[in-house]
């Protein structure tokens, strides 16, 4: 038993190398002073001409308002779907739900295709080019369904019980949903809308097939970074962007583990 248990730690560290040492190196290396592989000194020379470069920064841009707009409006769809979804009973619920969950479950290259295909099909017929919109239109539909996999939950483990009686203590049905459902429903929107803005921030399949001709996001950027000469910068790029996912990762687990307590002070 206590070698099992030896193993079982063993084989969790090397996963953890595994995974997170080539990221832990690239940080490290972000602050190095030269360009190549061989530590020439410690310095912030490479964050310096990160901030300095108007390409990346003009990327890094539209990648946070990309993201800020998508994970908003997928967050009030996937909220009122998630709300819709629970009106239904039985089979019809398990279908509706099932098909939420098909963005999530097919690959990325997948929906990338056919939005492309579906946003050059409309622009001939309505005579626009893809960009701005079309990007921000196709994160918004793949994030939508994480946004209801998070609010289902909370409306499943909900005493349906407390809208009525918010009624009957005199709130109408407006201030009932707002002060009642989505107070209950909270915890679930905030995931949701962070997991979205994470989601989004980071894609790149998706927005490489709907960006057309002009867009640039900082995960495009960096693809086109790699054909030429490849710099230090995108260590620098990198390790912040890892950074900048790993807080909204932290803050998401606070707040599950706050939850927790919470219900287990109520039960």
């Amino acid at each position: 038993m206590k070698n099992k248990h030896i193993a079982s730690k063993i084989y969790t560290t090397l996963v953890m190398l595994f995974l997170y040492l080539p990221i832990f190196v690239l940080i490290i290396f972000s602050f190095n002073e030269g360009k190549t592989t061989v530590w020439k000194g410690f310095s912030f020379k490479w964050y310096e001409e990160l901030f300095r470069d108007d390409k990346i920064i003009n990327a890094l841009g539209n990648s946070l308002i990309i993201a800020v707009l998508a994970s908003i409006f997928a967050t009030v769809l996937g909220t009122a779907a998630a709300i819709g979804i629970s009106n239904f009973k039985g089979k019809k619920r398990l279908l509706i739900q099932s098909a939420s969950n098909i963005p999530i479950i097919s690959p990325d290259i997948v929906m990338g295709v056919s939005l492309m295909l579906l946003f050059t099909t409309l622009g001939v017929i309505f005579n626009f080019e893809m960009g701005f919109f079309t990007v921000l239109i196709s994160h918004i539909c793949f994030c939508v369904p994480f946004v209801v996999l998070n609010v289902m939950p909370r409306i499943k483990r909900m005493d349906q019980s407390i809208y009525d009686a918010a009624l009957d203590l005199g709130c109408n049905q407006w201030q009932a949903f707002y002060k009642v459902i989505i107070h209950e429903l909270m915890p679930g929107i905030v995931s949701g809308l962070l997991m979205s803005f994470t989601y989004s921030l980071d894609d790149f399949i998706i927005t490489y097939f709907t960006r057309g001709a002009k867009f640039q996001n900082l995960s495009i950027e960096i693809y086109s970074m790699t054909h030429r000469r490849i710099s230090p910068k995108i260590n620098a790029l990198s390790a912040l962007l890892f950074l900048a996912v790993l807080i909204v990762m932290v803050v998401i687990n606070l707040r599950d583990r706050h939850e927790e307590k919470v219900q287990k002070k109520r039960t």
